[in-house]
């Protein structure tokens, strides 16, 4: 192998992003993996362990772990935290009743030290249905105030709404973490 095969072999591995997308389940993270990569959405089961989707994305190419939420399935989603670049947490926004776990959940991820430095994306999913809490009622409920929150502090994260069935937001979410991941960890050219 030349030395121009080599560059050109570290230079694609530098336009690779790991993303781990983690929620409750039920939250829509498989539907919102699919949708943006599109794929049919009309059957989807439970993830009972994970999925791995590439996907190419603005000259970049996004490694995106869905990890199932099940609550037997949570202890083994740090096996997942290894050189993750971002982390997407999915929360389904009609779930009234689970919001506080939901709320535990996030604070226990962002507790890990293997986490620590990976830009955050909050998806408040199903803001298609009638009951669907707005973005600032699900800012409030997960305690995101940088002020209240010392787990928020220095943390790069962003909230967006959006719809796992219709596509709002998709795209300006997966636009704001691939955005902060490479201003963070690429040089730019």
């Amino acid at each position: 192998m030349g030395l121009w095969s080599i560059i050109k072999k570290i230079k694609e591995k530098e336009k690779e992003m790991r993303l781990l997308m983690l929620g409750l389940d039920n939250a829509g993270k498989t539907t919102i993996v699919k949708k943006f990569n599109g794929e049919d959405i009309d059957t989807i089961s439970p993830t009972l362990g994970f999925n791995i989707k590439t996907l190419e994305y603005k000259n970049y190419k996004l490694n995106v772990w869905d990890i199932g939420g099940q609550q037997t399935l949570r202890s083994y989603w740090r096996n997942y935290f290894e050189e993750t670049d971002g982390l997407i947490w999915v929360v389904d926004s009609a779930d009234v009743v689970r919001l506080n776990d939901c709320k535990r959940e996030l604070d226990k991820l962002l507790q890990e030290e293997k986490l620590a430095g990976a830009s955050l994306l909050i998806l408040a999913n199903k803001q298609d249905l009638k009951n669907a809490l707005s973005k600032d009622e699900i800012a409030k409920i997960l305690d995101l105030d940088v002020n209240n929150n010392k787990l928020m502090t220095n943390r790069h994260w962003h909230l967006e709404k959006c719809s796992a069935v219709t596509g709002e937001g998709l795209v300006d979410g997966v636009d704001w973490i691939v955005e902060d991941i490479a201003s963070r960890i690429f040089l730019l050219e």
